[in-house]
Formats: structure tokens, sequence, C-alpha cells
């Protein structure tokens, strides 16, 4: 850790004294706990990530706009490759986190879909997950030549996306990326938001918590404000199995372009392949075989 804890140490925003541990539990960036006289406060290192589509300068302006709006801790320093924000005293969700509380996190993305358009500011950022799902696919296919049937099913799922009204959305709704501080919960890692369609974020959440039949149901409901009709239901299937298969393919492309501490994309691939292929099955049990 000592290239990172001389980089911390030479930041200018501290009080005092500092020290600092390592905050487990990213996939792609480095993150610290740095304690000095103000209190807590969590540091962030990262660059551009040009293969995720991932840039800094438009996370660091999603993250203060999340801020203003009420739904993420306070940004209180930042520089090129390092974003500094203040700690909550807060639980991190797993997903048995989340299937318990779909009521409450379906309220929370309908209050962040509909309040985030007043706050983000500078060029408007498109995140349309079919459109990320074809671009790791041509980034892949010089590495491998067994992914064309995602494609195929990947063009399927989106022709049965229904309208929605367009939504700024997080985008990346894995269950660590939501604190609870025993009143509200929070958001944080604003990597991949912008502009889009909140059925991923519905079904991003509902995959990557392991959500039941009945919690899905609930989270839905909450966000719609009542039974959800049949065209919706179909298409948040379909959106689920997307969800699942964008982050197989964002689990091969890491592994092709990153080396965090402790990750092993590899694994992290194999175990969202593993989900994609049982929400598939589900998807084709219950509406029929995928017909291009």
């Amino acid at each position: 850790m000592s290239n990172d804890e001389d980089r911390i140490r030479a930041l200018s925003c501290w009080n005092g004294s500092i020290s600092i541990a390592i905050l487990k539990g990213g996939l792609s960036n480095a993150n610290f706990l740095v304690a000095d006289a103000d209190g807590k406060h969590v540091v962030r290192f990262g660059v551009d990530y040009p293969f995720h589509q991932v840039s800094r300068e438009r996370e660091l302006m999603v993250a203060r706009a999340a801020h203003a709006a009420g739904f993420a801790p306070r940004v209180e320093f930042a520089e090129t490759g390092v974003m500094v924000t203040e700690f909550l005293d807060a639980q991190t969700f797993t997903a048995m986190d989340i299937k318990v509380n779909p009521e409450r996190i379906g309220k929370l993305l309908r209050n962040f879909h509909e309040t985030m358009l007043n706050h983000v500011s500078g060029p408007a950022y498109m995140f349309w997950p079919f459109h990320v799902i074809r671009d790791y696919l041509r980034t892949l296919q010089t590495h491998r030549s067994d992914l064309a049937q995602f494609l195929v099913v990947a063009t399927a799922f989106e022709k049965l996306q229904t309208p929605l009204p367009i939504v700024f959305g997080h985008n990346d709704l894995l269950p660590a990326n939501f604190l609870d501080d025993g009143k509200e919960l929070w958001l944080i890692d604003f990597e991949y938001a912008g502009f889009g369609t909140a059925m991923f974020d519905l079904a991003g959440v509902s995959s990557n918590g392991l959500m039941h039949p009945d919690e899905k149901a609930m989270l839905l409901r909450a966000y719609f404000g009542g039974e959800p009709d049949a065209n919706v239901m179909r298409s948040f299937a379909a959106m689920e199995c997307a969800s699942l298969l964008r982050e197989t393919l964002w689990g091969m492309v890491s592994g092709l372009f990153l080396a965090a501490p402790g990750v092993d994309y590899d694994a992290y691939t194999s175990e969202n392949l593993n989900r994609y292929l049982a929400s598939l099955d589900a998807y084709q049990n219950q509406y029929g075989k995928i017909v291009i």
C-alpha cells in the first residue's frame, strides 16, 4: 500500500495527521478509509476506462449532483485520479439486504430517477445496456470466437423493451453500492450513471440481489405505484437477462485490462455467466424460446 499511502498523505485536504486503512470490495478501483482531525473520509483512486466507457470527470459531476439531490455522501476534495468523500456510518448492503428491502429500494430508485434530472450538468451521457453489450463484444472478438450467441440473444431482448420515459439512472446497482444508515438509503459509485431506461436499474437491482418473484413484485409495485402490466413484466424479465449478460461481459473485458488487488475476474465472469444462463432458462420457460 506504500505508493497509495504516499499519494494519500500528499493530498492537501487533510487536517492534521491521518490514519489509512484499505476498504475492501471494489472490483475496479482502489478505495481507502482515512481519518484526520475532522473525522473519517473515503479516498477513491481511479482513471478513465475507455473500454468500460468510464469517465472520471463525469463520475465526479454525478457524485456532486447526487449529494446535492440528497442521495450520496458529500464530495470533499477532488483532483485528477482521486476523489475524497465523507464517510457515512452506514451498513453496506449484501444480496440478502436487497431481498428484504424491495419497497424501500423501489421508492429510492423512483425518487432518484425523477430528481437527478434537475441536478446533473454538462453533456448528456447516454447509457443503453444493449449498446454496451455490443461494444463489449466488439472488444472481445479478437480474443474469443465463442460469443456470437450473446449478440443474438441481446438483440432479441432489446426488441422486447417496452417504451418508458427517459430517466437519469445509476446503472451499476450491485448490492455494495447501497448504504443504509438506519434511517435512509444512500447510493455510491456513479461510474456508469447516465440517461436511459429505468428498466435497467430495476432489473439490475433484482438480478444482482438474487430477488425471488414476490420480492420482484414488491420492487416493481413500489417503483411504478401499482401493478405493472404484462408488457412491462416481460420487458423486465428480458432486461434481467441482459443485465446479467452485461455483467458477464464486463468481467471478461475487465480480465483483459484490469488487475485490481484480490479480484479474480475469471471467477467473477463464471459466476455471472451461470446466473445469466439460469435467468435465460427461466425467461424461456415462462415466455417461450427466443425468436429473432
